[in-house]
């Protein structure tokens, strides 16, 4: 049986010592790291982890112990929404034989996080009838606080309050999806960002199916700052990148796109006819493709 994957979402891009403390957990509890994204733009942290049913939740504990301690999300800090220290921690399957064995680590994980650390777990994806992440980062830790209070929101797991500085954590069992970064031309800035995420995502007037979108503004060094198109690809063998950089480049009306950046690991049919002119700096098919990061 191929390994599960698990994709923790940290909110902190910025403090070094504290991430490697974090990973260090994870490793130590059992799991396989096969990937570390830092982005202090979006201040979050993609950690992309492997490892055998059962071990993988446990070492998914340990490493999030850890983040609850040292990461504080009262500060409202970054661009990206987010609800909780440890924003998501879904557990993805391969191979659709494999679909129960995540399932069963994904409410194992939960358990273990509203039990042994008092943490509020809330399910998403087919752990929740197909509730998506966006219904429960809609306006933020506040509001999910005060949807919890009010009843409209019950906790599936673990206490029916948000911890007061790590917030909640969200807990699914997917597919691989591809995380995935456009970075605009100068001068194109937060403004066009957005305009091009409500375009491009589902529901947008070229919306397309399966694409969420978000506009975001990069810092640079003393320079302006520059737009950044974030997109989750839920289904990436239907939806593979160059139909998803095809759409993006249409709305830019001619900005050009400066570079792609990929977050965390994606299956290789992601990158089927790929356009070659558009520049990926630190993309590294040998550790960023899933089948050749597990040796498949």
């Amino acid at each position: 049986m191929p390994p599960l994957l698990a994709v923790p979402n940290v909110s902190e891009g910025r403090d070094e010592a504290v991430l490697t403390e974090i990973a260090g957990a994870f490793v130590s509890g059992g799991a396989r790291l096969l990937d570390l994204h830092r982005d202090p733009d979006h201040h979050r942290s993609v950690f992309t982890l492997a490892g055998a049913p059962r071990t993988l939740a446990h070492a998914l504990l340990a490493g999030i112990s850890v983040a609850i301690e040292r990461v504080d999300i009262s500060d409202g800090r970054g661009q990206h929404p987010h609800v909780g220290a440890v924003d998501v921690a879904p557990i993805v399957h391969l191979e659709e034989s494999d679909r129960g064995a995540a399932a069963a680590e994904a409410l194992l994980l939960a358990d273990l996080l509203g039990q042994r650390l008092h943490l509020p777990v809330l399910l998403y994806g087919e752990l929740a009838g197909g509730r998506a992440r966006a219904q429960l980062r809609a306006g933020g830790p506040s509001t999910l606080d005060v949807r919890i209070a009010s009843g409209e929101i019950v906790p599936d797991f673990g206490p029916r309050s948000l911890h007061p500085t790590a917030g909640a954590t969200l807990v699914a069992c997917r597919s691989p999806l591809v995380a995935f970064n456009l970075e605009l031309s100068p001068p194109a800035g937060l403004a066009e960002a957005k305009r091009i995420a409500k375009a491009v995502r589902e529901g947008g007037s070229s919306g397309i199916r399966g694409l969420r979108a978000i506009g975001i503004s990069l810092l640079r060094d003393g320079q302006p700052p520059v737009g950044q198109v974030s997109m989750n690809v839920e289904d990436p063998e239907s939806l593979p990148l160059r139909d998803v950089v095809k759409a993006v480049r249409k709305e830019a009306e001619g900005a050009s796109l400066a570079a792609g950046e990929l977050v965390g690991l994606a299956p290789a049919a992601a990158f089927e006819d790929f356009p070659p002119d558009l520049p990926m700096p630190s993309f590294d098919p040998s550790r960023q493709i899933i089948e050749n990061a597990l040796g498949l």
